[in-house]
């Protein structure tokens, strides 16, 4: 009697295991998604792109088709963005903080010198405070499901090499078009060109800027030391990349889709993060076997680049509220908890 009892519980458990699979099944839907990224193939923001469809791929049964378009092939980052708050775009992923025109606390990511390394970057970004920054989006048409790594900013330079605070004075820098980072390039005495990343090569190479400021993984990728003779190791911000869907896709989705694109996404972050950094390591040993002029900015000069930012932050604390003190509790926490 125990063995019929128990060969029965088996057969109902397994038809229920079967049922749910099938209900599983029915609640994914065949769908086509672009995946646009600025960076080049063989960049880590394109391998996470890739890793990502990847996994979408098999978490649906080869349901959803993830097409990548790296190399800024269907426009600016912020163009893509438009295209996705009307629906004609699917998702994307870019730097966090030029969503500030979007979700104004976004721009916090632009803080200079707001995190030590990427231990505490990483604590933050997947705690209360990053989610909190993602959940702003959605009140703009975007959904945010996880943080990339594109690393801690440098600067490169033309002609003239960055080797104390004030040789920033009267330099043409391309910054990131978000009023934070331009009010901070004028704070050290340069003129910010606000300019998409897509068009930065060839302002460098006709003179139309004197510099820029990028992650290590952008310089190489992109070539920049071909018309960057100077490279100035700064760390003077870190750039998380947040990765959105278009919201008007996102509602589409069943729940189920729904988890399966952020669970893609999230396990995507811990791939990704790991390629990023490693990577990084590389691209600096060869920027310098490549020439270029590797200058380590001293802890004194990277003071008084702190000193003259102050006002830059005071500025913007200001402006965006509670969530300047939450952010820095949140980097005090991570920072204590090694």
């Amino acid at each position: 009697m125990n063995i019929l009892r128990r060969t029965l519980s088996l057969s109902l458990l397994t038809a229920a295991l079967a049922a749910t699979g099938l209900a599983h099944a029915n609640d994914i839907e065949t769908r086509t998604i672009k995946f646009p990224s600025a960076s080049n193939k063989g960049h880590p923001q394109v391998m996470g792109v890739e890793k990502f469809a990847e996994l979408v791929a098999a978490k649906t049964g080869g349901k959803f088709t993830v097409k990548p378009f790296p190399g800024g092939t269907l426009g600016p980052d912020l163009q893509t963005v438009s295209a996705m708050q009307g629906g004609t775009m699917e998702m994307t992923v870019m730097n966090a903080s030029l969503l500030a025109g979007n979700a104004k606390e976004m721009a916090i990511f632009d803080f200079p010198f707001l995190f030590s390394n990427t231990r505490e970057a990483d604590a933050v970004a997947d705690g209360p405070v990053g989610k909190k920054l993602l959940d702003k989006l959605q009140e703009r048409g975007l959904v945010g499901l996880a943080y990339w790594d594109l690393g801690f900013r440098q600067i490169h330079t033309t002609k003239k090499p960055i080797a104390r605070a004030d040789d920033f004075n009267g330099m043409k820098m391309r910054v990131i078009p978000t009023p934070l980072y331009v009010d901070f390039m004028k704070s050290l005495g340069a003129s910010p060109v606000p300019m998409p990343f897509t068009e930065t090569y060839t302002a460098l190479e006709q003179g139309a800027i004197d510099g820029m400021t990028n992650p290590l993984l952008n310089i190489l990728d992109g070539k920049y030391n071909e018309v960057s003779k100077h490279l100035t190791i700064t760390n003077h911000m870190y750039t998380p990349q947040a990765v959105i869907v278009s919201k008007k896709f996102w509602d589409k989705l069943s729940p189920v889709e729904q988890k399966i694109m952020r669970d893609a996404a999230q396990e995507t972050a811990v791939y990704q993060r790991k390629v990023a950094r490693d990577e990084a390591a590389k691209v600096l040993a060869e920027l310098k076997k490549r020439g270029m002029n590797v200058i380590e900015l001293p802890p004194e000069e990277i003071a008084k680049l702190r000193e003259r930012s102050k006002p830059v932050l005071e500025k913007y604390t200001k402006e965006l509220g509670p969530i300047v003190q939450e952010m820095y509790a949140a980097v005090d926490k991570a920072r204590a908890a090694k």
